[in-house]
């Protein structure tokens, strides 16, 4: 088997965001693995979770809150919906917008992988321990509010 060559990471060793993104590379595909359908990766999981807390949500609501473009979101949603597991319909109060509800099916769907998004959960809260997770919330916040 051939070694696996050293890559020197330079300046990237002391960035933020450059451990940002492997951190949640990490995470994802540790949650697609538990899951075992690489379809549903946890940005879907993620919709999934905020239109089922917040049923008729618009999708300019849904685009804000789960701080994805339009169309990054637009693309996600005509998988969802094209899978059975979403329902798209004009929004009652502005015919020009979009509320979206889950079927029966995505329902049962969102279910399970709420089941695989706690046990993964509980996965990082061993790595970071009781007090890392509080503080890591907190610094994660803070990012998120500060780079807004």
């Amino acid at each position: 088997m051939t070694p696996v060559p050293v890559v020197r990471l330079g300046p990237l060793e002391d960035f933020i965001g450059f451990h940002l993104r492997l951190a949640q590379e990490a995470s994802f595909r540790a949650f697609a693995q538990r899951v075992g359908d690489r379809r549903l990766r946890p940005s879907r999981f993620a919709i999934m979770a905020l239109i089922a807390e917040n049923p008729g949500i618009t999708q300019t609501a849904l685009s804000r809150a789960s701080a994805r473009d339009k169309s990054t979101l637009t693309t996600a949603l005509d998988d969802l919906v094209v899978r059975g597991l979403v329902l798209r319909g004009r929004a009652p109060e502005d015919r020009r917008s979009y509320a979206l509800m889950l079927t029966a099916r995505g329902r049962q769907v969102l279910a399970r992988l709420m089941t695989h998004a706690a046990a993964h959960d509980r996965q990082l809260d061993e790595l970071v321990g009781p007090a890392g997770k509080l503080a890591l919330l907190r610094l994660l916040r803070r990012i998120i509010g500060g780079l807004d």
